[in-house]
């Protein structure tokens, strides 16, 4: 766990590394990736989805391969079933969150599902998905690491994550973290026992969310400007190209 001057630094670090060069590019190369996944959680902007992201969490659980979507759901998920699971995410009670790219496409996403009922919530449920151009950068055990954080500021005990047994990637992730795993048969029980929460994890907290939602509205922004760009580039050819006609 960072000290909060650690995580306040580590932020303001990466800010200036990510707005200088951007980590979650698809292009990044093996040896960034490598280096990626060692970095601290502080390290990619993760940003916390609501209700009017369903159709980007849809994009990007649409956007899995048949293989993909059986390791994340444990059946082989249809588009209806895809979509049917994501209209019933309860935004409210869970937590969302995820990994943009320079796009602002949703390239990694997890699901932190609490329990609805009273007796149970001090336990969630960790799911988690990474699109394959954006895989080897250690983005799935950090998102793990942000949903540990925001899981035990709100008091929760106890982590699962419950996968396939070929799920190596998501069963390492847990191992990593220290989690326990119990194996039967296809079907694997993972849980993590969660320390209570301390000064630093809600000021951690405070600081993850704001530095993912200053990435985010960053790279919004930019996205807006290299489209106006875009387009006053075609207007301009355009009149050229009038300008050419009319001189013929």
């Amino acid at each position: 766990m960072l000290l909060t001057k650690d995580w306040l630094l580590a932020s303001w670090d990466m800010g200036r590394r990510i707005w200088g060069g951007g980590s979650t590019d698809d292009q990044a190369s093996p040896t960034t990736r490598r280096g990626a996944s060692k970095m601290v959680s502080a390290s990619v902007p993760i940003r916390s989805l609501a209700a009017q992201h369903r159709e980007r969490i849809a994009a990007h659980l649409l956007s899995l391969s048949p293989e993909d979507r059986y390791l994340r759901f444990g059946y082989p998920a249809s588009d209806a079933q895809v979509r049917r699971y994501v209209d019933t995410i309860d935004f409210d009670r869970d937590e969302v969150i995820g990994i943009f790219n320079r796009r602002l496409e949703l390239i990694a996403m997890a699901h932190v599902a609490y329990a609805a009922h009273e007796e149970f919530k001090s336990c969630a449920e960790f799911g988690v998905s990474v699109l394959s151009k954006a895989r080897g950068r250690g983005y799935g055990a950090q998102l793990f690491d942000h949903a540990v954080m925001l899981a035990r500021s709100r008091d929760v005990k106890m982590m699962f994550i419950h996968a396939l047994s070929e799920n190596t990637a998501m069963l390492k992730i847990a191992r990593n973290a220290g989690a326990t795993v119990h194996r039967d048969g296809s079907e694997s029980e993972a849980y993590l026992e969660l320390p209570p929460a301390s000064f630093d994890t809600h000021v951690s907290k405070l600081v993850a969310v704001q530095f993912g939602e200053m990435d985010y509205q960053f790279k919004k922004q930019a996205k807006q400007f290299w489209n106006l760009l875009g387009g006053l580039q075609e207007i301009r050819q355009g009149v050229r190209d009038g300008r050419h006609q009319a001189a013929e």
